[in-house]
């Protein structure tokens, strides 16, 4: 272990290179000695840019930073892996490249450790600023959520002897989704304690999204079938996640409108229809209620909801069978 040195940071990331130059920027304005702390960017697979980035910071001699790659693309839970094994410092902090940490972001975590505890982990409070209520898409609202969460990688920190014991994060989890609460539910299932520290904090921005990307969001759920069959009591009373019921009555309505339409009975066929429609635009107006009523966002949210039901159940399934985990 280098001399003096408290905390390592870890920060994944791919192909975001004006992200990752703020997220640093970030870290230099910390109120804690520069020696003794430093940061691992590690990059899920290879990416010129990312170096780069970290390159040019290097060079200003503001932060001890060191650039990893993993060989090939496999997701931001192999990536930390990487970081926090070639980490010097006994106590391991996780943010991610669209974050801001506070400049007393590493001095709250290091002065609300016990130095006896050799296993221990800490989540801090996440804050995601949102824009003024007439501009809120439900992406933005969406992202909200984050500042809800028990434990995300956003903001949270562990004594590498932790990470060593649980052997850090299941690297099945290709995406950003699930992988946190694994770690979470790993820790808990190991007896090491979970400290909430609301002073150490990070900002996490809403970030500009795809017109449509909630439909490709839908993908995610594969991975609460993983994280159910792992841990399926955890999963019941913390996350309880499943296609709520309207999607089923949505899905089920225009799967049996079409029956009804190739097997020539019209009346029961326009039935169906119309119950999808009403449900179509039931879920249409329960995401607008608390976001933009912009004729682009409006467009979007009739769009879009019109497939996500289908979507969700879909993956959900997929995931179900993929993980042999099935669940309601």
């Amino acid at each position: 272990m280098t001399k003096d040195l408290k905390i390592s940071v870890v920060i994944p990331t791919y192909q975001r290179p004006q992200l990752l130059m703020e997220c640093i920027h970030a870290l230099a304005l910390q109120h804690f000695d520069r020696e003794a702390f430093e940061v691992l960017v590690v990059s899920d697979g290879p990416d010129a840019a990312t170096k780069k980035v970290v390159n040019s910071w290097k060079a200003t001699g503001l932060l001890q930073l060191k650039y990893l790659s993993l060989q090939r693309k496999a997701g931001p839970a192999a990536a930390r892996n990487k970081g926090w094994k070639n980490a010097a410092a006994k106590i391991i902090a996780f943010t991610d490249d669209d974050c801001r940490p506070d400049p007393e972001w590493l001095n709250r975590i290091w002065l609300h450790h016990r130095k006896d505890e050799d296993l221990v982990a800490y989540t801090g409070k996440v804050i995601v600023p949102m824009p003024d209520e007439p501009a809120i898409t439900d992406h933005a609202y969406n992202t909200s959520h984050l500042a809800k969460a028990e434990f995300i990688t956003a903001n949270c920190a562990c004594t590498k002897a932790a990470l060593e014991l649980t052997g850090g994060f299941d690297e099945q989890f290709t995406m950003a989704w699930r992988e946190d609460s694994d770690l979470e539910f790993n820790l808990l299932k190991h007896n090491i304690p979970i400290r909430y520290l609301p002073v150490a904090r990070v900002i996490h921005p809403v970030r500009k999204s795809a017109w449509g990307s909630s439909l490709a969001d839908q993908r995610k759920a594969i991975f609460n079938a993983l994280l159910f069959r792992k841990y399926p009591q955890l999963y019941k009373t913390r996350i309880r996640q499943s296609p709520p019921l309207k999607y089923y009555i949505m899905t089920g309505s225009l799967v049996a409108f079409m029956i009804c339409l190739l097997l020539g009975n019209l009346t029961a066929a326009a039935l169906l229809l119309g119950c999808w429609i009403l449900g179509w635009l039931y879920f249409t107006a329960q995401r607008l209620m608390h976001t933009s009523r912009q004729p682009s966002h409006m467009l979007e949210m009739l769009y879009t909801s019109a497939f996500i039901p289908l979507l969700s159940i879909y993956w959900h399934f997929y995931g179900s069978i993929k993980y042999r985990a099935f669940f309601l």
